[in-house]
């Protein structure tokens, strides 16, 4: 919403036809009912190929912001300690939520380059370099998808292609319920952090919002953390 206040064309990517019926009806309260909504599953490369095609369709062929907010692990993954990690748990976590930046960014490429450069974001959290109670696989998960918004934003950076991630504070979302304990850890964030106070979505759309336009054109292979500070605390 942030994208879509400041004037922004956008599109939503989703997995199914149910996330699409939620988008449409987040949407109709609002002056942006009219937004592209395509389908794709992002860990299946024909539905990225197919994806793009759609996209550059509506937009000419050219695209300035890719934001990245896919992540999936297995709810059996996410209890008990992480060594009992499945192999299967561990992949379906790591394609889901690490490499899915990467296929995605990669097929953006051709029409961040036909925009003349593009700005690529996905969004991360601090269990990808600490242990979070619950956070298991996913934290391992979010550590590859830190390391991978590196790696692309050095090979993509001579193309006018930025890479950044925002590492945000933990939020009341669907998916988040997926986590144990989050209410706990909500209160321990509004406790200790230098803000005394979590953050809201709004809060990281505006970083968002940032990271993709030409006020960060000098900011690349960065991770901005938007926790109200927590992130500096040794506690």
């Amino acid at each position: 919403l942030s994208l879509l206040r400041e004037g922004a064309t956008v599109a939503f990517s989703v997995f199914s036809e149910r996330e699409r019926d939620d988008v449409i009806k987040l949407l109709s309260s609002t002056e942006y009912s009219s937004c592209p909504i395509f389908i794709c599953n992002a860990t299946v490369q024909e539905d990225i190929d197919r994806l793009y095609v759609e996209v550059g369709e509506v937009f000419g062929g050219k695209l300035d912001g890719l934001v990245h907010g896919i992540a999936f692990a297995k709810r059996e993954d996410l209890v008990g300690e992480f060594v009992d990690t499945s192999s299967d748990g561990w992949d379906v976590a790591l394609q889901s939520s690490a490499y899915s930046f990467v296929s995605m960014t990669r097929g953006a490429r051709p029409l961040f380059v036909a925009a003349g450069g593009g700005a690529a974001v996905t969004l991360s959290y601090l269990g990808s370099e600490r242990v979070v109670p619950g956070y298991n696989v996913m934290g391992v998960a979010k550590a590859a998808l830190e390391s991978s918004t590196r790696y692309l934003a050095s090979d993509l950076g001579p193309e006018n292609i930025r890479v950044n991630a925002v590492s945000a504070g933990p939020i009341k979302t669907l998916a988040a319920s997926g986590v144990s304990g989050l209410g706990n850890m909500l209160k321990h964030v509004s406790e200790h952090a230098p803000m005394r106070r979590g953050v809201g979505a709004d809060e990281v759309g505006d970083a968002v919002l940032f990271l993709l336009s030409s006020l960060s054109r000098g900011i690349t292979g960065e991770i901005l953390y938007v926790d109200a500070g927590y992130n500096i605390m040794g506690f």
